[in-house]
């Protein structure tokens, strides 16, 4: 009695996780929110409680697992009527780079620091934070990149001409802190840097937000005078 019992709770647990899931909508696993990933616990929490324990009968179970799924119902629907509602549940992208000028609260907010930036870049085939006019982390955790024209997508086979390979970049200045570790990657010193810093113009690294380098491209900077000062 008790195995057929846990089996047909298991059996609506099912049921009615597939039927949660389709009204979620056909998401990729990177597009599922944290209130998605909540309402799955709370799942998988009434399941488990049913299960190891006797005094929860079926119809208990089945009640249980309908208020969640009407709930989970009343909320998308909300979400989707009302757009403060679907803000404050689904969250909104931030542009975490306009204009090629770095939000450093926003870049804070979400917890990023410029190696991780980069990292995001390098995965969508993007070597180099020049090439970035516009950059969103979607709710999701994803990011939305729109390149300066230049750097867009146009193969040399295409236009028929022979350019040469680039390097990759390296960083070499996080928010005024010198990678050393970096410099020593590229058999550079810092003594280099500072010199060929000073003949930019650039005398004080404290000052100097972002810093990378590639053989290729040379130095791209970004101070603290150059960033997007609003919340």
């Amino acid at each position: 009695m008790e195995y057929g019992l846990n089996a047909a709770k298991l059996a609506v647990g099912i049921l009615m996780l597939i039927f949660i899931l389709r009204l979620l909508g056909k998401k990729e696993l990177a597009q599922i929110t944290p209130y998605d990933v909540v309402y799955l616990l709370v799942f998988g929490g009434i399941l488990e409680e049913s299960l190891y324990d006797k005094k929860i009968t079926l119809l208990h179970f089945i009640f249980s697992i309908s208020v969640w799924a009407v709930m989970i119902y009343l909320i998308e629907r909300l979400a989707m009527k009302f757009n403060v509602f679907r803000k404050l549940l689904k969250g909104s992208p931030d542009q975490i780079i306009g204009d090629g000028k770095l939000n450093m609260h926003l870049i804070s907010k979400n917890q990023l620091d410029m190696e991780q930036l980069r990292e995001m870049l390098r995965r969508q085939g993007i070597f180099s934070l020049r090439e970035v006019k516009d950059l969103y982390v979607e709710p999701s955790g994803e990011f939305s990149i729109n390149q300066y024209a230049q750097y867009k997508s146009v193969t040399a086979g295409d236009m028929k001409l022979n350019i040469p390979e680039e390097d990759p970049s390296v960083l070499l200045i996080d928010q005024g802190k010198v990678k050393h570790e970096t410099l020593q990657f590229i058999d550079k010193t810092e003594e280099w840097l500072r010199e060929q810093l000073k003949e930019k113009k650039y005398t004080d690294l404290k000052q100097i937000l972002y810093c990378e380098w590639s053989k290729t491209e040379g130095f791209f900077i970004r101070t603290r005078q150059e960033i997007i000062d609003k919340k």
